[in-house]
């Protein structure tokens, strides 16, 4: 979707932005051709109910993040495509061919203001597994001379309730030898912050979206071999996952399948957890909640 986007307001006049999930969109080295793809707008998904106020233009929707739009007008430069649909919303089909025909909201997009600026400023991302693993020298170097401490898997949802300001209090505390790697959009809690880097290494490492988790796991198992662990509970590595619906859960029980132990899941575990199934994930698993940042800084660290 993103590249037929692309090609086809190519020469147009229109500027190309992302928002939320769609942010790695802007490491991919194939898109750095469209000078039209100027950046992000906004933050998480939740968001969207006052940043597409301040946006202007029209909106294309490719996930089911949508939140229901609260005036005709924003309804109205909403669009679809593929699993996402909200009544009232134009839904665009591909043809026989796989193609998209996204010349509506080209159109509307010329007839609109510009985007209010909300915000200004550059973030590093695109550290999937294989530009992590490109750097696996550098990193284990770090490791091994104590620059680098430990890591923190910090990925998962965000969502619009305070408790997930605990998410942005825990990075803010984190020492600075220590690395978040993360993915998904549990990464706005603290992906503005001013953290730095170890030697060149940004101490937030952003896979992607959330099913880019997948490089996480691939990260893990590569420093295992590296290292020359047993297994992967041996890395100094913690585990601080924010979930909201699904796909986190999943995310939560691919690290399980992977025998990973001493997970802690947040802001509240999922009420849908039976007691039976919570009793094996806790006495077996170790899994846990959040409490506070300073204490659960000091169970991590400790």
């Amino acid at each position: 979707d993103m590249e037929q986007l692309l090609e086809q307001t190519k020469g147009t006049g229109v500027d190309v932005y992302t928002h939320s999930e769609m942010l790695p969109a802007n490491y991919y080295p194939a898109f750095k051709k469209y000078d039209h793809f100027v950046g992000n707008y906004g933050n998480a998904w939740w968001q969207q109910v006052t940043e597409f106020k301040t946006f202007k233009g029209p909106i294309l929707f490719t996930t089911n993040c949508i939140v229901p739009p609260k005036s005709e007008e924003i309804r109205q430069r909403i669009f679809t495509t593929g699993s996402a649909g909200f009544p009232g919303c134009t839904h665009i089909v591909a043809g026989a061919d796989g193609q998209k025909d996204f010349s509506e909201i080209i159109e509307l997009a010329k007839t609109l203001p510009a985007p209010e600026e909300i915000e200004t400023g550059t973030l590093v991302g695109g550290f999937a597994h294989n530009q992590v693993v490109a750097l696996a020298d550098k990193i284990v170097e770090a490791v091994k001379s104590g620059a680098i401490r430990k890591f923190f898997v910090m990925a998962g949802c965000d969502g619009r309730m305070k408790s997930r300001q605990y998410y942005t209090e825990f990075a803010e505390k984190l020492p600075k030898d220590t690395v978040i790697l993360t993915a998904g959009c549990a990464k706005y809690r603290y992906n503005k912050l001013n953290l730095g880097d170890i030697g060149g290494i940004p101490r937030v490492l952003d896979a992607g979206q959330c099913n880019d988790s997948y490089s996480l796991a691939v990260i893990a198992l590569t420093l295992k071999d590296v290292l020359g662990l047993d297994n992967v509970n041996q890395l100094p590595i913690a585990y601080n996952i924010a979930w909201y619906e699904q796909k986190a859960v999943i995310v939560l029980l691919a690290l399980l399948a992977l025998g990973v132990k001493n997970i802690h899941l947040g802001p509240t575990l999922p009420a849908f957890l039976s007691p039976n199934v919570a009793t094996v994930l806790v006495e077996q698993f170790g899994i846990a909640g959040i409490g506070s940042a300073e204490d659960d800084l000091a169970l991590f660290l400790g």
